[in-house]
């Protein structure tokens, strides 16, 4: 490349930078709505535009996506890695979070059906109130999301996209095609709650007037069926 079209190419890059730089902020303030106070605005911006900046030199428009789209991946990406490296959770948050999951997979296991809130708090020995209340505690304390199961979220291409290869392609697709039909078997109200929550992209708040019931009571399912898809594809995640 001479310098004429390294010159080129940085100005539209900068370009894009200065076109999408709204993008971060919407993103910083969707993603903010789901977590703690603790969480700065500023932070999860600062954050995002590097995410953009990678974005704008990285971008491949022959891969059939709009920068919009791939950048937006990129973004929130940046974002909850930096939140990620920050780590404020708990150890008990953590470990109460890997007991919810194997307390599902245990009771389903046992009566080859969807587990019942009741259930698993019996099979964690606290009551129903205090399931809850753990399930809230780790709903509110750290970022659960899809990505979170295994999923990548560089579902469209970029740098090392293309070096995947024979198995590891196969296990990526297998494991799509499993967490989509396990999603489907979710019971109604949690598959409704993650379709509102991930596909719509409405907030906590807004989904619990849909369904009629509290802010804190849709973050409990939402963790519910998080921990249920966890419980169901354990043996995905190795």
């Amino acid at each position: 490349m001479n310098k004429a079209q390294a010159y080129l190419r940085h100005q539209d890059s900068y370009a894009l930078v200065e076109r999408h730089a709204p993008l971060v902020k919407r993103i910083a303030q969707h993603l903010l709505a789901r977590l703690p106070s603790s969480v700065l605005l500023d932070d999860l911006v600062q954050a995002g535009m590097i995410g953009l900046i990678e974005a704008s030199r990285n971008f491949d428009g022959s891969k059939g996506a709009s920068f919009e789209t791939y950048a937006g991946i990129r973004i929130r990406g940046a974002m909850l890695d930096e939140i990620r490296r920050g780590d404020w959770v708990p150890r008990s948050v953590h470990r109460n979070s890997r007991m919810i999951a194997e307390a599902i997979d245990k009771v389903e296991k046992q009566h080859g059906r969807d587990a019942r809130d009741t259930e698993v708090a019996s099979q964690l020995g606290v009551s129903l109130h205090e399931y809850h209340s753990m399930l809230q505690d780790v709903s509110c304390g750290k970022i659960i999301g899809i990505e979170d199961l295994g999923v990548s979220e560089d579902v469209i291409g970029g740098e090392g996209a293309c070096e995947r290869h024979g198995y590891e392609e196969l296990a990526s697709d297998r494991f799509q095609i499993a967490l989509a039909e396990n999603i489907s078997r979710l019971p109604e109200r949690e598959a409704l709650v993650l379709s509102l929550y991930y596909d719509e992209e409405l907030n906590l708040r807004e989904i619990g007037e849909i369904l009629n019931v509290s802010e804190s009571r849709v973050s409990q399912i939402h963790s519910q069926a998080m921990h249920r898809l966890r419980a169901r594809l354990r043996d995905w995640q190795v």
